[in-house]
């Protein structure tokens, strides 16, 4: 059975404020942030818009893709995202 992690970013309403994750259900994880059941960081600063993300087969590739964002600047996160979402859309809206 092939398995999926993401790597994603998300923002809040303003873009101040870039929150980069893992996780094996992007859809699962974007709906927790949304709800307030995400992280204490996302939730105090209403990270509710996700703008960025990738998809691998391999949890170690995931892990260290994330340190790899983490650890980058500001940016270079807006580089990410402005090349995959040039308008910062909310690309979870597409699954409603």
């Amino acid at each position: 059975m092939q398995h999926h992690y993401f790597v994603y970013i998300m923002t809040n309403k303003h873009h101040t404020v870039l929150y980069t994750g893992v996780t094996n259900d992007l859809m699962r994880r974007v709906y927790q942030h949304k709800t307030g059941q995400g992280s204490h960081f996302t939730k105090r600063y209403q990270v509710t818009k996700l703008v960025y993300y990738e998809t691998t087969g391999d949890i170690i590739a995931a892990i260290a893709r994330e340190k790899q964002i983490k650890a980058g600047s500001r940016q270079k996160k807006i580089a990410l995202i402005q090349a995959m979402n040039p308008e910062w859309h909310d690309l979870s809206e597409e699954w409603v």
